[in-house]
């Protein structure tokens, strides 16, 4: 039996796995914890692809796991943060409102389940479209994922006491978010992969390159960096627009 097949399904899995954990802690309301998982589901989706490639043992169904997997951790986690985050304020807060019947029906914090919609079409989308082998069209779910967990965390970070609190905690801006993170998913906007085929510098410097500021700019903003990074992300390839003609 050949196990090298076996090895990328694996952290396939792996990924999964950690979705369905982080599910339960978005839930609960444990959003670092949440957070954690995300990322660790991340790496699993990262090194999946890698060495499905450096063991030349890529197939469609490593392919359609991939995808099944990050609909969880990618997919549904992101949506569900959504959904508590307006949860919490239809729970606790009385002055928004986007009319006093829809919102305290409880109606508006499904709106961030768009985010999940929005996810899911882009995955299914993603395994057939013939352009995006070494470039994405639209931003990938992961790099979504990472933008909407980190949130809630910003959003406890900063307390009461700035305008970052006041934007996270008005319902008009997390359905704003949720619509912005829809379209950013799907929108034919060519961006370049972080996905390194080797570890060299010449290929990779554009990746190398937004990686070492990315770093640098979790250092100094910590959390608060994350958004900036996603939008710098968006800006870098629409300022280098990675090629999809010969894909």
């Amino acid at each position: 039996m050949n196990f090298k097949k076996h090895i990328p399904n694996s952290l396939t899995l792996l990924n999964l796995f950690a979705g369905l954990c982080a599910l339960i802690h978005a839930f609960n309301g444990n959003y670092a914890e949440a957070f954690s998982l995300v990322c660790l589901g991340i790496f699993f989706d990262y090194w999946d692809g890698f060495l499905a490639r450096i063991l030349d043992v890529k197939s469609e169904l490593g392919l359609q796991l991939d995808s099944l997997a990050d609909m969880v951790t990618s997919g549904v986690v992101p949506g569900l943060i959504v959904y508590k985050m307006l949860a919490d304020i239809q729970e606790n807060q009385s002055q928004y409102s986007l009319t006093e019947e829809t919102y305290y029906m409880g109606v508006v914090p499904y709106i961030g389940f768009l985010i999940t919609l929005g996810s899911c079409y882009r995955l299914a989308n993603f395994n057939i479209d013939t352009r995006q082998t070494d470039s994405f069209i639209g931003l990938p779910t992961p790099a979504n994922a990472l933008m909407i967990c980190s949130l809630p965390i910003i959003l406890e970070q900063t307390g009461g006491e700035s305008f970052v609190f006041d934007y996270l905690s008005n319902p008009y801006v997390l359905v704003g978010i949720a619509f912005i993170s829809t379209f950013l998913l799907n929108a034919e906007i060519p961006l370049f992969s972080l996905k390194l085929k080797s570890f060299a510098w010449g290929p990779n410097k554009l990746q190398y390159s937004f990686l070492l500021v990315s770093l640098a700019l979790l250092v100094a903003l910590e959390f608060a960096a994350i958004p900036l990074i996603i939008v710098a992300y968006v800006l870098t390839s629409l300022l280098f627009k990675p090629s999809t003609s010969h894909l």
